[in-house]
């Protein structure tokens, strides 16, 4: 008779206990044997059992069936001896495994499967763990247990394993939780709201834990590569899928021949001045993670021993007959745009294609103009460690200096230097610890001064206006309007999306709607004047 919870057939599949089963004469019944305690629970009702076990043990098997049925004569039992040669051979036992799951006509619609992970090799449990996972055994894991102390007919006790995560909240939560303390951890615990960006951090964290692939951060100057760089090790290391070092160098600062002993080492007496043998930074790197930003302006000779050393993980040091190795996983940076290098030559098309295979490219401050005011504050709480105290704004002084830089004047050129450098100043300068009103409009003067536009950069946006508008039409544009659009085709040529420049201009009168659509405003716009988005930034 089945117990209440057992509203289906049950089938029990599980290897035999070559030692646990086994036994001879009335003293096996005062052992206890996993197999056989299966149904000894008064509240499980086992409908059919499959026994699997290697040549040999046909002996052992033939007595435990003998058993089961004095037991349980309603429980119908299969022996199936499996080929495995060596059941400790990984290989072996989940192929023949995986074979024998796919001859039988298991429909866990019609019954429910328990897999008994107790008895066999580690091998084999190991093997049977992760058919259940994968749901070609579809059932849960079984684990039995002998009483303590023993005694004749006590079953011990069981336990039922479900694989399926989404029944186990706590630990889907936890996972969830992990994941995002790990995104956290490369942002620096600051609360990006920019999707396009907080989308490249999702990515970058699931490939950084599980590949050691290159990885390719492009992106203009400032935009935080080098600091990606140095978060992504440090998670590595975190979770102990590194234990070598950081080695960061910008190749820009690489110059002739000491370039390639600066990366590659050298052998003594390689080239004058060469004194005594030196490891070079990709050695350092062994077992760790290996910087090398600027890679765009790294020489041909050196890329082409670059290549090599990632993919044989062997490369000869400068003057050496005899190969060393570095286990190191690369991260490249640059500010430049590979595919041109690689098209004008000075870029090889074969080492392009090797460190592209994870490429993001890092969106500049002016871009996210959303992340400025996180950003700020992030950097506000780093004033103790650089100027020996905290400094904070007033709100008036804030509102104005948050407004100034996610406005259309905010140009960024430096992206988060710059923004690093404003904010180390205004702190510096702020009386009490207090950023006034006052420090924020001699700052943003000063961000004004650093980035004033020349005469002839004004001069290109009126040729660029004439290009883009017909004759007619910029023949009845008042100077007021024309200084307007050009103002205008700028912040859009500056931005990335329709969107973004729609942020910008209206930066304010947006705070004052209900509803904001920033990209419908500048749309209905630009098509008083016969324009588009797309054309303006391909123009």
């Amino acid at each position: 008779m089945k117990t209440q919870e057992q509203t289906k057939p049950l089938t029990v599949i599980g290897f035999l206990g070559s030692q646990l089963d086994a036994g001879g004469g009335r003293g096996r019944w005062q052992k206890w044997r996993p197999t056989i305690s299966i149904v000894q629970h008064e509240n499980v009702s086992v409908d059919t059992m499959h026994i699997l076990h290697s040549p040999g043990h046909e002996r052992i098997a033939a007595q435990v069936v003998d058993d089961l049925n004095f037991i349980s004569p309603d429980t119908q039992v299969n022996l199936h001896a499996l080929p495995v040669r060596d059941p400790w051979d990984f290989g072996e036992m989940y192929s023949a495994l995986f074979d024998w799951a796919q001859t039988q006509k298991l429909d866990p619609e019609q019954s429910d499967y328990w897999i008994h992970i107790t008895t066999g090799t580690h091998v084999a449990q190991i093997c049977l763990f992760l058919l259940a996972e994968a749901r070609v055994l579809p059932g849960v894991l079984l684990q039995t247990a002998p009483p303590r102390p023993q005694r004749e007919g006590d079953p011990g006790t069981y336990a039922l394993i479900d694989l399926d995560l989404s029944r186990y909240d706590a630990i889907a939560k936890r996972f969830a939780i992990a994941k995002d303390d790990a995104k956290r951890y490369l942002k620096s615990g600051i609360a990006t709201k920019n999707k396009r960006f907080n989308d490249l951090i999702d990515e970058i964290e699931h490939v950084a834990l599980r590949s050691s692939a290159p990885l390719l951060l492009t992106g203009p100057t400032g935009a935080g590569k080098s600091f990606l760089a140095k978060r992504i090790f440090e998670l590595k290391k975190e979770r102990h899928n590194v234990t070598g070092d950081f080695v960061e160098v910008n190749c820009a600062t690489l110059m002739g021949d000491g370039a390639a002993s600066t990366l590659f080492g050298h052998k003594r007496g390689a080239f004058t001045g060469a004194m005594a043998d030196r490891a070079g930074l990709l050695r350092s790197a062994d077992k760790g993670v290996l910087f090398l930003d600027e890679i765009g302006t790294l020489g041909l000779d050196e890329q082409a021993m670059l290549l090599k050393a990632i993919e044989d993980k062997r490369f000869y040091p400068v003057g050496a007959d005899r190969e060393v190795a570095s286990d190191f996983q690369l991260i490249a940076g640059t500010n430049l745009d590979l595919r041109e290098a690689v098209a004008r030559g000075e870029f090889r098309e074969d080492l392009f294609s090797r460190i592209n295979l994870w490429s993001y490219t890092l969106p500049g401050l002016a871009e996210r103009t959303e992340d400025i005011e996180p950003n700020v504050e992030h950097l506000l709480s780093l004033t103790p460690k650089d100027i020996g105290r905290q400094a904070r704004f007033n709100i008036e002084a804030k509102k104005r200096y948050i407004s100034f830089a996610a406005s259309a004047n905010g140009a960024w050129k430096g992206n988060f230097r710059d923004l690093s450098a404003s904010v180390t100043r205004m702190a510096t300068l702020a009386e009490g610890g207090r950023i006034n009103e006052a420090v924020v409009d001699a700052e943003i003067e000063r961000l004004k001064w650093l980035w004033a536009r020349d005469a002839a950069t004004n001069d290109a946006c009126s040729v660029e206006l004439e290009r883009i508008i017909d004759e007619a039409t910029l023949a009845k544009l008042d100077l007021f309007d024309r200084l307007q659009l050009e103002a205008v085709i700028r912040v859009c040529k500056q931005s990335r999306t329709l969107s973004d420049a729609g942020r910008k201009l209206y930066n304010v009168s947006r705070e004052e709607r209900s509803e904001v659509n920033d990209a419908d405003r500048l749309r209905k716009y630009l098509s008083r004047f016969g324009l588009k988005f797309d054309a303006i930034v391909s123009a």
